[in-house]
């Protein structure tokens, strides 16, 4: 990953694992790390969640999960599949006969939870049926639907249990049907029990992990839980494809996904902003202004550092490492670049004259760009 000014980033090794491909997707081995999400809308909406996926997609979502409760949204999937951006997979639940549905609408990969299956029939017939068209299964561990036998075994849904379980499950894949295409994952709402299980697991299997905490809350409390499990785990080298399950917009899972890959160093698309807090010497809405600054590059897919600063007098001078920045005054800001004032602006003219040095310097430096 090419590095903005003067940045510096924890060295990384990843764990080596097998790959496995998401319809044109490759996971593992030594793809990027994967960013994905899941659609919130009722599947069978198909409008609805064509709309999501294609506002997933525009910001970097690279494979998208969608909901499969009954024979209905499994018969929506087709024209979903048909005209999705990104490779769909299938989320099942219980009845997984509607999987075998799943596949013959062109889906890139079913994600199955051992825990709520019912049918060994049924999950044969899917996973006979996966093989032979090669799509890809995620083994989908929760600690919140553990088999039963594992809470008698160990009282608690706990790492070692959601390990024996994930384990068990693909030996159960490989050995019955000798079936390579898949990736594992073991989640639990506690953050620490998600981050031992993953540890434990990776010491006994090499086939890729998506990593992430389930019900983690909103925005906010979601935000901070995956970033200590997620980041944990990376520094680690452990993990392929990451979902921040967030109780809110999905597109928000992408973006906190991208801030955490970002700030490991790992992977760039948009423009990372720092801003100062505020003070008492702020004479101008340093938040709006953020905020404009933020929505505006959030369409920007460029390896840039963009600064906000809410004081003319310190501003460039504390946001040196940034690629161009923009400092508030009264009635009057700054624009800087690479630490050097280079115009002063109206505070009314300051955010349209900021875009326009932005798009000036990409011009300028085509390689910052993230295509």
């Amino acid at each position: 990953m090419q590095k903005t000014r003067g940045e510096m980033f924890p060295r990384i090794s990843r764990r080596k694992t097998r790959e496995i491909w998401v319809g044109k997707v490759g996971i593992g081995g030594d793809n990027p790390i994967r960013v994905q999400s899941m659609t919130n809308t009722d599947t069978k909406d198909i409008g609805a969640t064509l709309s999501q996926i294609e506002a997933l997609s525009e910001a970097g979502c690279e494979i998208v999960r969608v909901a499969v409760p009954d024979e209905r949204a499994a018969l929506a999937l087709k024209e979903i599949v048909r005209n999705s951006p990104l490779p769909v997979i299938a989320d099942l639940h219980f009845d997984i006969s509607l999987g075998e549905k799943a596949l013959l609408a062109g889906v890139a990969g079913i994600r199955i939870n051992p825990g709520t299956i019912k049918s060994k029939k049924h999950l044969d017939a899917l996973l006979r049926g996966c093989k032979e068209v090669g799509v890809c299964l995620r083994i989908g561990i929760n600690a919140g639907s553990l088999e039963a036998e594992f809470l008698r075994k160990y009282r608690t849904p706990g790492p070692k249990a959601m390990v024996e379980s994930a384990l068990r499950w693909v030996e159960y894949v490989i050995e019955r049907f000798d079936f390579y295409n898949l990736k594992v994952s073991l989640k639990s709402s506690n953050w620490w029990d998600t981050v031992k299980a993953y540890e434990e697991f990776s010491k006994k299997s090499d086939f890729p992990l998506h990593i992430g905490v389930t019900e983690a809350g909103g925005l906010l409390a979601g935000t901070i839980k995956n970033t200590m499990a997620i980041t944990h785990l990376l520094m680690k080298g452990i993990g392929d494809t990451i979902r921040v399950s967030l109780t809110a917009d999905p597109v928000e899972e992408v973006y906190v996904a991208f801030e955490i890959l970002r700030n490991l160093g790992l992977r760039t698309l948009h423009p990372d902003i720092i801003a100062c807090p505020t003070c008492g010497r702020c004479e101008i809405d340093l938040m709006k202004l953020y905020e404009e600054v933020e929505r505006w590059a959030r369409n920007i897919r460029a390896n840039l550092k963009l600064a906000v600063m809410g004081c003319v007098v310190n501003g460039p001078g504390e946001a040196k490492i940034a690629d161009l920045g923009i400092a508030g005054g009264k009635g009057v800001g700054l624009i800087f670049r690479e630490g050097k004032i280079i115009k002063k602006v109206k505070e009314e003219e300051l955010l349209k004259v900021f875009f326009a040095e932005i798009e000036r310097f990409l011009r300028e430096h085509p390689e910052r760009l993230n295509v």
